[in-house]
């Protein structure tokens, strides 16, 4: 059967003849140009409303992107509302609001869906999407746990469906640049990043059962997680960090974007060995589950390193910004960010410090800018052909897996060999941790 997309490949490809030929048909050249304009058009659900939303306003409103949203999709019936009126400044139409993601995916008319639910939800949504044929951008974290990792990077192989997950840096322009100077020499040879993470999060408040919130469709909201009585605080940020159901503690949570940066500037795939030291160090009675302060270590073949310090809640600034990477090397360093670059020698001379024009969010709730904008038209170009996936996930997957391999090593509380060829963990008791229990009827398949 041809799928709309099918269609729209083989419409662009015969648009030349077809032009050629317009006057003949009574119409002209401009006319026929705004008929393949529509037919090319992308349209593209939004399920998850909360915190990211902001960062879809510009690169989905865009003409230039040429894509039409068609659905915005939440559990919650508040963020449906609010997302519509926040469109609703933007474009000139009605999206449809839905609840549950499985309608929305169930309409053939969708090619793309950009996948910003709790962390749970980023695999088992966008499996269910490949297999309906839609393209995902999912956010980061582009899953739960490294059995999901494999299981996404199966699926976008199988289905032959585009997916790149929302790690933004890759599509900033500064960060390109000078990752591309240290692959070709400017700080001689990487050998080790420090890629790191800053936040003053409070006190986070002790769950209590309650009613469930109006408008919420809790069932749903858990969708693959084993079921349990709502909790007040759960439904809405604190999901984070009331234990395993539902988030992938500060590591998943922002550790995804500098860990990233680090393997990309050190230009390595899978460690083979990971260490970690991680602890809750405040507010120690509170409701907060997991870890709040981590460093971990990952060792890669060439005596390459990689080191995530993350705080989550004491915002001492140790190396002088809320987050970042630092990458040294064998003649010099550089510190790169999501605003700018500095360039050191072997010295610590500043051979060249660089301030980009990036309004892409840092530390703050939320979030969205430039890089999310370019990020987000990256995908949709390469859907339509005109562009190479910035953070393809077949690749976005192995920085994804560092973060699993840091909460695995918490949990399990043992340091770990890794084969460097496929990922696998080697220690069966670490093993333990590379899935989770799913409610019935809801493990992901592909």
């Amino acid at each position: 059967m041809t799928t709309r997309r099918d269609f729209i490949t083989k419409t662009v490809l015969g648009s030349a003849a077809l032009v050629a030929g317009s006057s003949a048909m009574g119409m002209t050249a401009s006319s026929y140009r705004r008929i393949i304009g529509a037919n090319e058009r992308l349209n593209v659900a939004i399920a998850g409303l909360g915190r990211r939303l902001g960062g879809y306003y510009e690169p989905v409103s865009m003409e230039s992107s040429n894509v039409r949203l068609t659905y915005l999709c939440d559990v919650m019936k508040s963020q449906r509302e609010n997302a519509l009126v926040e469109f609703s400044k933007r474009i000139d139409y009605k999206p449809k609001l839905e609840n549950d993601i499985r309608k929305v995916l169930d309409d053939n008319d969708v090619d793309i869906l950009i996948n910003a639910t709790p962390d749970h939800w980023h695999t088992p949504g966008s499996i269910m999407a490949l297999k309906a044929g839609k393209n995902v951008y999912v956010e980061k974290p582009c899953s739960h746990n490294m059995w999901e990792n494999e299981q996404l990077v199966a699926a976008a192989k199988k289905y032959k469906k585009d997916v790149q997950m929302g790690n933004q840096q890759r599509s900033s322009d500064h960060t390109i640049e000078i990752i591309n100077e240290i692959h070709n020499g400017i700080i001689g040879t990487p050998y080790k990043a420090v890629a790191f993470y800053t936040n003053s999060r409070g006190e986070v408040p002790i769950q209590k059962k309650a009613p469930v919130r109006e408008g919420l469709d809790w069932d749903l909201f858990q969708g693959p997680a084993p079921r349990r009585q709502y909790t007040e605080e759960t439904w809405d940020y604190n999901w984070h960090w009331y234990g395993w159901d539902y988030g992938t503690a500060e590591a998943g949570n922002n550790g995804t974007h500098e860990m990233d940066v680090a393997r990309w500037a050190l230009g390595v795939n899978f460690p083979k060995q990971v260490q970690v030291e991680a602890e809750k160090r405040h507010f120690l009675k509170d409701g907060w589950e997991m870890y709040d302060s981590m460093q971990a270590t990952f060792q890669f073949s060439e005596d390459k390193i990689i080191q995530w310090d993350g705080k989550s809640r004491n915002a001492y600034p140790t190396y002088g910004a809320g987050r970042g990477t630092i990458v040294y090397g064998s003649e010099g360093s550089v510190f790169v960010d999501r605003e700018k670059y500095v360039l050191y020698d072997r010295s610590g001379k500043v051979i060249r410090d660089t301030k980009s024009v990036s309004n892409e969010a840092g530390t703050a709730l939320g979030g969205g800018g430039d890089m999310t904008t370019a990020h987000m038209v990256n995908f949709f170009d390469a859907i339509c052909g005109k562009a190479n996936l910035s953070a393809p996930i077949d690749d976005a997957s192995i920085s994804m897996a560092m973060v699993h391999y840091a909460n695995m090593a918490y949990r399990s509380g043992k340091e770990f060999s890794v084969d460097e060829k496929n990922g696998r963990v080697l220690d069966d008791e670490v093993m333990k941790f590379w899935s989770r229990d799913y409610a019935p009827g809801w493990k992901p398949s592909i």
